[in-house]
């Protein structure tokens, strides 16, 4: 029974039966195909705002150019210390911008707070002598599976355009938190003042498949030498964008992650007060220790460790594929379990 990361999930049938309806014929490469030229409009239509959209391979490549795109060599990006793009993208954003350092900030639950930014702010003042603020990003959701509601986006965002600063959002897992804020795509974006967004899919149930988005086109600048010269502009660009126009819409993006976000509810009422932080994504946190670990692995669970070696933390992660009853047995083991912890 896998709780392992949402990316070790099938592809949905809608997905692959998309993939399946283009793969006819022949079709211009490099996005000029008809499919990849309807991605623009499909997604301002999602957004209620005109925007310019890039398929990439990768979340690791979507957040590294988006924030190298916004970053000169000798600029600072302003991070959540526990952020994917610290932690797992193995100095991607530096790499790509070519040199660019992330500063991180402190902050509970795995976000950004307002006093934490304002910190790190008047720490890291423009001088000849330092690197220079330029952008902030935000994991949305959060790696705590926390979500930033559209008030405290907006007050990061406000904080950051007046220090010229832009705001770019890491959203692997945007529409687990869409559902949760139970807004528009809009009201989480750029009505709150992101600039650019790294929209995935591939964690809610495309094969492989994540945008990058501008809402503020002057900042797009050089994003299409930028992703040639990374080796991310795809050749047989259509089954990309097919899958990004299916997943968009069909509703697949609310409907997968309305399913994972109520599981991981259920989940995070059995673990009780062993939760390590809010469910408000399809992640679970929970303080199990190391004999709570071995006992639900022997009980045929599997799922990541999570923090330092020594950490009593398992996170328990939901995929749109997860089955209804891997999902009772694993409540059912936990409420047995942190009963006698």
């Amino acid at each position: 029974m896998y709780f392992f990361s949402d990316n070790t999930s099938t592809a949905n049938p809608e997905i692959t039966d998309a993939i399946l309806a283009v793969n006819r014929g022949f079709a211009a490469a490099y996005s000029e195909d008809s499919w990849s030229k309807r991605l623009d409009r499909v997604l301002g239509e999602y957004f209620d705002a005109e925007v310019r959209a890039f398929m990439v391979g990768t979340g690791t490549a979507a957040n590294a150019l988006a924030l190298a795109t916004v970053t000169p060599p000798y600029g600072a990006i302003f991070a959540h210390e526990e952020a994917h793009v610290l932690r797992d993208e193995c100095s991607a954003p530096e790499f790509f911008s070519g040199g660019a350092r992330i500063i991180t900030i402190a902050g509970p639950d795995g976000k950004v707070s307002v006093d934490g930014f304002v910190r790190a702010l008047e720490w890291n003042p423009p001088t000849v002598h330092t690197v220079q603020p330029a952008a902030l990003t935000l994991t949305q959701a959060s790696e705590w599976g926390t979500v930033y509601g559209t008030a405290e986006i907006a007050a990061l965002a406000d904080i950051a355009h007046r220090h010229h600063i832009a705001v770019h959002m890491d959203g692997a897992r945007f529409a687990n938190a869409v559902v949760t804020l139970g807004c528009h795509p809009s009201a989480t974006t750029w009505r709150a003042g992101v600039d650019v967004l790294s929209f995935g899919a591939t964690k809610n149930g495309a094969l492989g498949a994540e945008a990058v988005v501008f809402f503020d086109l002057k900042r797009v600048a050089d994003f299409e030498l930028r992703r040639k010269r990374a080796g991310h502009l795809m050749s047989k660009s259509r089954y990309a964008a097919a899958q990004l126009l299916a997943y968009v819409e069909s509703g697949l993006w609310r409907r997968n992650a309305l399913r994972t976000n109520e599981l991981a509810l259920r989940i995070g009422a059995a673990a009780a007060d062993r939760l390590l932080a809010p469910v408000q994504a399809n992640e679970v946190f929970v303080a199990l220790g190391d004999a709570g670990k071995r006992a639900l692995r022997a009980a045929g669970f599997d799922f990541y460790d999570w923090g330092t070696e020594h950490s009593d933390a398992a996170r328990f992660v939901v995929s749109w594929d997860q089955a209804e009853e891997d999902v009772t047995a694993l409540c059912t083991a936990l409420s047995r379990l942190t009963a006698r912890l």
